[in-house]
């Protein structure tokens, strides 16, 4: 999808970060949504400067757009409700918390509720948006262990069946980005390796697999664990588990959720020394509650209670996904683990398109891509949004 794009040429001022570094004195020049310009502001073309139109010079930080690929909704709308008003309120509310990308993560759900989404995304997809870009559709189950079904809807889980798949991918080729399922399951091994064989990732998530599973799995494709430590056999010094496999295995990319509930901050620092190479990735896991106050909500199927922040099944015990935002976990990251602003950049943005395949487009501040541009302030508050060169304009709701 190309969203409507910015027909003038602007030039930003700020500290830029980049996948190699921080530029001080830094800017950016968008034309046409594209960045035409990223370096220093003494050394900007003098063609560009010319028809630039100057932005004002301003302390903090420019950055690439936050992509979320593991987020379920926000402002009161579900991706499962799928119909245009729903996505509108979610791809509103999380580009106004610095997400520019995003996938639509759906739920453990029956197949024609799982075909509604499909289509509802791709209609939106085809429509066009000014907010938060839907770069595709992750699909979390319904292929997952009914012994880790975290705030799935255990009802619902399926053994893994290719046809399904094949039916879904040949419906809306490119659509589905990500499929995450539990590796251990019979006909596992033969989905992963017809995923990889599609370009699509196969993740592991939900899952009671062993070391040894994984490590079959990753064999066969699989390169991608959902919510890193939840909802996994976890690490035992004799027993390695998912956790263990995911911590070893630098085949594998790490999604984590950084919001200090689902996972503690040494844990993350732990996982963040052992994924340096593109392969940490910074998510939300958000629900329908993000960005509202705490309350009774729904998951999917699932009845959700939210208080203090902390959303959980009414068991009281099973956490319901997260109220997280982007610019929250990046500055968990870079605040309460210690990353620098460059690694919490790469785990936000530029890994995130790697793993999906969008990273040509968009993901770092390069010339050539689009200019997808946060810019931060001193303490790391978001100041302003651009989605290819345009201001973030207001939902249409």
């Amino acid at each position: 999808m190309s969203t409507k794009h910015s027909n003038h040429t602007e030039i930003l001022y700020g500290s830029v970060v980049t996948p190699e570094g921080i530029i001080e004195d830094g800017a950016l020049v968008m034309q046409d949504g594209i960045l035409q310009y990223v370096g220093t502001a003494a050394e900007i073309p003098a063609t560009l400067k010319k028809e630039a139109v100057q932005g004002e010079t301003r302390s903090g930080y420019l950055l690439p757009g936050f992509i979320d690929i593991h987020v379920h909704g926000g402002n009161g709308a579900d991706f499962m409700d799928a119909n245009p008003e729903a996505l509108d309120r979610i791809t509103s509310f999380h580009a106004s918390q610095g997400t520019t990308s995003m996938l639509a993560t759906t739920m453990t759900a029956p197949k024609d509720r799982i075909e509604q989404v499909l289509a509802g995304v791709h209609a939106y997809i085809s429509r066009g948006s000014d907010y938060a870009q839907l770069a595709g559709v992750h699909l979390e189950g319904p292929f997952i262990s009914p012994k880790w079904p975290g705030a799935q809807n255990p009802e619902h889980i399926a053994a893994p069946n290719v046809n399904w798949v094949q039916e879904w991918h040949g419906s809306y080729p490119g659509l589905i980005k990500q499929l995450t399922l539990a590796p251990e399951r019979e006909g596992a091994l033969e989905l992963i390796s017809w995923l990889r064989d599609h370009d699509i990732t196969a993740a592991l998530g939900h899952t009671d697999a062993s070391f040894e599973d994984v490590e079959a799995a990753v064999e066969a494709g699989l390169r991608h664990a959902v919510h890193t430590f939840n909802a996994m056999t976890p690490l035992h010094h004799r027993k390695p588990g998912v956790v263990g496999a995911v911590m070893y295995d630098q085949r594998i990319e790490a999604e984590v959720i950084a919001d200090g509930i689902h996972v503690h901050p040494a844990a993350v620092a732990v996982l963040a020394r052992l994924k340096r190479d593109h392969n940490l990735i910074l998510i939300t896991d958000a629900m329908s509650a993000a960005g509202l106050e705490d309350g009774h909500y729904m998951i999917g199927d699932l009845p959700v209670i939210v208080q203090a922040g902390v959303a959980r099944l009414e068991d009281g015990v099973t956490l319901a996904g997260s109220t997280l935002t982007m610019i929250e976990g990046f500055r968990f990251l870079v605040q309460e683990v210690g990353l620098s602003i460059t690694e919490a950049s790469l785990a936000a943005s530029l890994n995130p398109a790697i793993s999906i395949g969008i990273d040509k487009q968009t993901g770092s501040l390069e010339a050539g891509k689009q200019a997808d541009v946060l810019f931060l302030g001193p303490d790391l508050d978001l100041k302003s949004v651009w989605i290819h060169g345009k201001p973030l304009a207001p939902p249409r709701l």
